[in-house]
């Protein structure tokens, strides 16, 4: 149970005595547990954006393949264009590798905007830190 579920411990309690030694020791221990609690937020934060480089990589692994298949069709179709001169079986490749070509477009530009650094900063870590520094100025800043 922590320390906060009752008054028993807290710096405000009229019961606790307010001399600066046990304020410094109290301030020492609550920034001990802010910056384990940030940590393992920032470690979270990291776990999951790792993930997210993981699913982005698949993406770009997936957009390579198919731009691999789409030029086999394209090769395919300017062979067939070669070899006959019906339209069928040419204009059917070529439909095919298009598709194709736009469906790895799609996947490598999702992949790469998934990679930018600034979507894998750990926002909310960095928004709590500044957050807890303001309240510590704004604490000290009172007394």
């Amino acid at each position: 149970m922590s320390d906060y579920s009752n008054n028993a411990g807290r710096i405000d309690d009229p019961a606790r005595p307010q001399n600066p030694a046990s304020l410094a020791s109290e301030a020492i221990r609550l920034s001990g547990d802010l910056v384990r609690k940030e940590v393992a937020l920032a470690k979270a934060e990291l776990s999951q954006n790792i993930q997210r480089v993981a699913v982005a990589l698949g993406f770009v692994a997936a957009a390579a393949v198919i731009a691999i298949v789409t030029i086999n069709v394209l090769v395919a179709a300017l062979v067939a264009a070669l070899a006959e001169t019906e339209l069928g079986p040419i204009w059917s490749a070529v439909i095919v590798g298009v598709v194709l070509a736009v469906l790895a477009y799609v996947l490598l530009r999702k992949g790469m905007n998934d990679l930018k650094p600034e979507a894998l900063m750990p926002s909310r870590t960095v928004q709590n830190v500044q957050r807890d520094a303001q309240a510590i100025k704004g604490a000290y800043n009172d007394k």
